[in-house]
Parts: structure tokens; sequence; C-alpha cells
């Protein structure tokens, strides 16, 4: 990667770290996970900058910008597009959907019903939609963000396990430490900063850093690594079912993005298990008999504990 790609990475975090305040490792996950192709899910209770973290993502990376907000009333035809006959021309024309953008806000995902979000499905996985039965393209690069409120709060609907693989990385931002809340009341308005960002990547560019990702060296010990950590979540009997071949991808994918980001043209195992958290926390469940659900973090920390570095 040349020095100057490099240097509009760090630039971007830095400046989206002078907004959302104290959540730099939250705000490089999200990067990586865009620059592995992958889509992001943010879960956490309202307020504390899941919305403003997409805004400031798509300001700063130039992106064509949509936000969809779910809710229980919502259709499939309301997300992918819709046909309305023109008097003029005798004949149906098909106005696309907020889904034709590069950087998709799909905001409370979990209001809406199991229908409407079966329709970011086809979009998430194969990057095209069929309405009205003709497939079409969506715009490259494609970045689906989510947010959802925690489960236990009324008028959710759970995502399905489907839907969630899709994601590749499911991150929680929580409250900042007081430091960085006592700087967010006496600072300026968030709105305000986001308006007067100004893109530092153009997406010709990181259509080109997301094809630089494949050229990252992971070294034979530590796909090895990788296999060993997905076949250990499938044979020690704490989850349901282990991690899937696809996630096993994910993960080594979103360890040359985490490299990349560093500059390096090689993964470390600290990159692995710096993605680790993101990328297995929503596709572990607890295996019946388990007395709590551990969090993303302490699902980690056991596996990392549990097989040995290379």
């Amino acid at each position: 990667m040349r020095t100057q790609d490099h240097n509009t990475l760090q630039q971007v975090l830095q400046t989206a770290s002078t907004i959302i305040l104290g959540k730099t490792y939250q705000i490089r996950l999200a990067l990586a996970c865009l620059l592995a192709r992958g889509h992001l899910l943010i879960e956490d209770v309202p307020g504390v900058g899941k919305t403003t973290l997409a805004h400031v993502l798509a300001h700063l990376l130039g992106l064509e910008f949509q936000r969809i907000q779910f809710t229980s009333d919502l259709l499939p035809a309301d997300i992918l597009g819709v046909s309305i006959f023109d008097r003029e021309h005798s004949s149906f024309c098909f106005h696309p959907g907020p889904i034709f953008a590069q950087l998709i806000l799909a905001d409370e995902v979990n209001r809406a019903t199991p229908k409407a979000q079966s329709a970011l499905l086809e979009a998430m996985e194969e990057r095209q939609v069929t309405a009205e039965g003709q497939t079409r393209p969506l715009p490259e690069p494609f970045f689906v963000i989510a947010t959802q409120n925690p489960s236990h709060q009324v008028g959710t609907f759970p995502l399905p396990e489907s839907q969630l693989d899709r994601f590749l990385m499911r991150i929680a931002l929580g409250y900042p430490d007081r430091a960085a809340e006592r700087e967010l009341l006496a600072g300026a308005d968030r709105r305000a900063m986001i308006a007067g960002l100004t893109p530092v990547l153009t997406p010709e560019t990181l259509i080109t850093l997301q094809g630089a990702v494949a050229n990252v060296h992971a070294a034979p010990s530590l796909i090895d690594y990788v296999q060993a950590l997905a076949e250990h979540t499938r044979h020690c009997g704490e989850f349901v079912t282990g991690l899937s071949p696809r996630s096993a991808l994910g993960l080594l994918s979103a360890a040359r993005a985490w490299a990349l980001i560093d500059t390096r043209d090689h993964v470390l195992p600290e990159d692995i298990q710096a993605v680790l958290p993101a990328i297995a926390g929503h596709r572990l469940h607890p295996a019946a008999g388990t007395t709590s659900a551990p969090g993303s973090a302490e699902i980690a920390r056991r596996l990392i504990e549990s097989v040995p570095l290379p």
C-alpha cells in the first residue's frame, strides 16, 4: 500500500475520533469491516452515537449515503423500489429504492418485521437486488451499517441467524468514559461538525484499498491458527453451533484489513485476536445448560486462552 493511502486511512481514524470520542477501537473495527468488503451491525442502547458513526464514515469516505428508518410497517418495496405506470410511455418504470446507494444506514433494523428484514439478504450477500422480476446490480463500493436496539426493548423483532451471519462484524459503542463525555458536553454540536467534514477518500480509492486487502500475506501457520479457532468452537461443546467456513474466511479477511490499516503487508496473530470479538460474538450462542450468555469480549478471551498461538 502506498504511504499516501496509509496516511489517508489514519486521517479517517483521527478525524472520526474527534467526533466519536473515546471509541478509537470501534471506529477502527468499522473501517476494517469496510475494507474487508463486509457489513457492520452496531447493537447498543439509543443515544450513544451509532447513527453518528455511519454519517461520519459516509462523509469522510466520500460515499453516497442513504438512511432507511426501519419500522414495524416497513415493506420490502420501501427498501428495494417499485415500478410505477408511466402514462406518457404506456409502460411501467422502475423507481429505485434507497438501497441503491454506496453506504446504507439501516437504522433500528430489528424494529421491522422479518419480511422487511429479509429484503436486505440478497443485497448484502449478492450485492444485487431482484425486483419486479429483474435483477439489478448495486453500486460499488456497497456497505451496510445496521443499528439495532437491545432485544429486551419493546417492539423489536430479533434478527434470525441467517441475517446475523450476513454481518461480518457486530460491535457496541457503549457509554463514553467521564473525560470523553465531559469533552462532548463542552464541545461543538456533532451534527454541525459532521456537516463541515470534507471527504479524504474517493470511492475509487476505497475500491483499490479493498482490493489490496487480499494481497496482505497470511503465513500458513496463521491460517492454521484461524482454522484451529474455528474448529475449537465446533467441538468444545460450549456453543450451539461453531464458526462456519464463511466466518473463518471473514475472520482472516478482517485480520488482513486490520494489518493494512497498520501499513503492514503481512498478518500477525494480534490482528486476528483484535478482530475476533467482533467476528465471533454474534455467531456463537451458548449451549443449553449455560447459566449466562458471555459477551463478545469474553467469548474471544476464552477462545484465545483455549487455542495456542502458532
